[in-house]
């Protein structure tokens, strides 16, 4: 969905509204590889024009196909948030614009807002840094081959902790630098 600014002038008095489905697949993948397939995107929202800006406010609902950061089973990761983005055009100023609110500020090029990138954007910020699948939620055993083997954190401070101990043979050697005790 593209609007230019002018076009958003007549929507002054009733905000417009949209309730669309967007085909972002391609671009979403080609813009973060790891997504294995995007399933559906769907924006609801309001679009209005006050002062020379655009205020708009969407609903994101979006599912996703990504690999499972632990065994990279695919797992399918559905995002729901709002979004809520000022446009405003070129050599607008900014002082007037709260520096505390979450509200994203854009100065679109050419005075043509893109909807679509501004919703790829928001869903890549919104995808999970660890994405599990459900039995990897549940409490399912840690991926395994041929000589390695996936640690949980505290699997690995006890294994940590295992080779902090000192090899008898060698405890000897503590006793030539007293000095340098207690020091990692």
């Amino acid at each position: 969905m593209k609007w230019s600014l002018s076009q958003l002038k007549t929507y002054r008095e009733t905000p417009l509204q949209f309730d669309e489905a967007l085909d972002l697949k391609h671009s979403l993948i080609s813009r973060y590889p790891e997504i294995i397939d995007v399933k559906s995107v769907h924006a609801t929202g309001l679009a209005s024009y006050d002062k020379d800006n655009v205020l708009i406010t969407a609903k994101i609902d979006a599912t996703l196909t990504l690999p499972s950061s632990r065994s990279l089973t695919l797992v399918d990761v559905p995002l729901a948030f709002q979004m809520t983005e000022y446009y405003v055009p070129q050599g607008t100023d900014l002082s007037r614009f709260d520096e505390e609110t979450d509200t994203v500020i854009i100065l679109p090029e050419d005075d043509i807002l893109d909807f679509d990138v501004a919703v790829e954007d928001n869903i890549l910020i919104h995808i999970p840094m660890q994405i599990l699948s459900e039995a990897e939620q549940d409490g399912a055993p840690m991926p395994t081959g041929k000589g390695w083997e996936v640690l949980s954190e505290d699997d690995q401070a006890l294994q940590a902790a295992e080779l902090k101990t000192v090899d008898p043979r060698l405890a000897k050697l503590k006793d030539l630098f007293p000095d340098q005790e207690d020091k990692d």
